[in-house]
């Protein structure tokens, strides 16, 4: 009997391993053709940069690259819906992402470090046309108006990203609560007599970290769109330049030191 019930239990887990490698496997496709579309979104905003478009004109092209970013993190919350444990640790990402990895991403308040730094560079060359009162149309005219919008935002992003760090913080040291520890005693005396309950404990805390991860990608989309929002459409171009340029070339770097790594380990010695 006791050996009927180890191999449902297999089978089952067999199952669930198979499903959650072919989640996997999907969204690690999905995320291929995120990087070529916002290759190509980098592209269009380049050239709408480089142009003297009126702003009129590049507000559909901002929302459209913004309505990318929401189609990705809907895609992402349903997986995730799914699977947590992938979003933890991508696979397709690098090792060098997942090393900065906050709540199964980017931290909100980068948005505002990119931000400042984006403008900052973009002033200084630019600093002498400022004083003669001439528009850059980039990033180094932020009005003072945009600047104290930005800076409520940034305070609102930064007590919002302080509850989600502690709410993960709670389900991580969750893990060797009281009910834990009395589970994972009673497994050392005899496995099958609190497997399915270890199984259900668990299966607790990896909801309410998916409860975590969703609201942290909720925070990101949100930020960035507020963000935007704040901004003239072709300060927004120039942010999403800023953006789509760290993020891809963030990721190539990643992707090239793990390729050099995974290559050395393989040489004989």
């Amino acid at each position: 009997m006791s050996s009927a019930v180890e191999n449902h239990q297999r089978g089952e887990e067999t199952a669930a391993d198979r499903d959650e490698l072919r989640a996997l496997e999907h969204f690690a496709k999905f995320f291929e053709c995120w990087l070529a579309e916002q290759e190509r979104d980098l592209q269009v905003l380049r050239t709408a940069a480089a142009s003297a478009s009126e702003e009129l004109r590049l507000r559909p092209l901002v929302d459209r690259v913004l309505g990318h970013y929401e189609y990705y993190y809907r895609a992402k919350a349903a997986s995730l819906r799914r699977h947590v444990f992938p979003m933890c640790s991508p696979t397709w990402k690098s090792s060098t992402e997942n090393l900065f990895l906050w709540a199964g991403g980017w931290r909100a308040t980068m948005a505002f470090h990119l931000l400042y730094s984006k403008s900052g560079l973009q002033l200084e060359p630019r600093l002498l046309e400022l004083v003669c009162g001439n528009p850059t149309r980039d990033l180094a005219d932020l009005s003072l108006d945009q600047l104290e919008r930005i800076d409520g935002l940034h305070r609102q992003t930064v007590r919002l990203e302080k509850e989600i760090s502690e709410e993960e913080a709670q389900v991580q040291e969750s893990v060797a609560d009281a009910r834990m520890v009395e589970l994972t005693h009673a497994l050392a005396e005899s496995e099958e007599v609190e497997a399915d309950a270890m199984e259900q404990e668990m299966k607790k805390k990896r909801d309410r970290m998916n409860q975590v991860l969703q609201r942290a990608d909720q925070l990101r989309l949100e930020t960035l769109k507020g963000l935007v929002e704040i901004l003239k459409p072709v300060q927004a171009v120039h942010f999403l330049i800023a953006a789509a340029e760290l993020h891809l070339k963030v990721h190539e770097f990643g992707k090239s030191k793990d390729a050099a790594a995974a290559a050395a380990t393989a040489r004989p010695e």
